[in-house]
């Protein structure tokens, strides 16, 4: 069994910044990447930003140069410090990880519940 837990959304003003969080736990052999993903109310999950376990970053044009995504070694934790922020950042922010557990022959995609973050004008 594994779990993501995010915290840190909430409710800020236009140009405020907040600060996911994501925790791994579980039955964790390894973790290859992690991902926050985003989806607004009428519109699909889109990529916010993914890091690798060798400290890759990837980041949608929309987000980058304001969004930074960071983790520790194990990418166990993993971070998603959000400035600049814009009333279009308003949206679920899922966390996404792409791991092994200990009984799994292939990666698999595990996804949290998602924290609510909201930019107001």
């Amino acid at each position: 069994q594994v779990q993501l837990v995010e915290s840190g959304g909430g409710l800020v003003q236009a140009g405020g910044s907040l600060r996911l969080s994501c925790a791994a736990s579980g039955s964790i052999f390894s973790i290859n990447a992690m991902g926050w993903y985003r989806q607004a109310p009428g519109k699909q999950r889109e990529l916010v930003a993914t890091i690798t376990n060798g400290g890759s970053t990837n980041y949608s044009d929309s987000v980058k140069g304001r969004f930074t995504i960071s983790g520790d070694n194990a990418l166990n934790t993993v971070y998603l410090q959000m400035n600049s922020l814009k009333p279009e950042d308003t949206a679920v922010y899922y966390c996404n990880a792409d791991l092994f557990g200990y009984s799994d022959y292939i990666s698999v995609n595990h996804w949290g519940q998602g924290t609510q973050v909201t930019v107001s004008s």
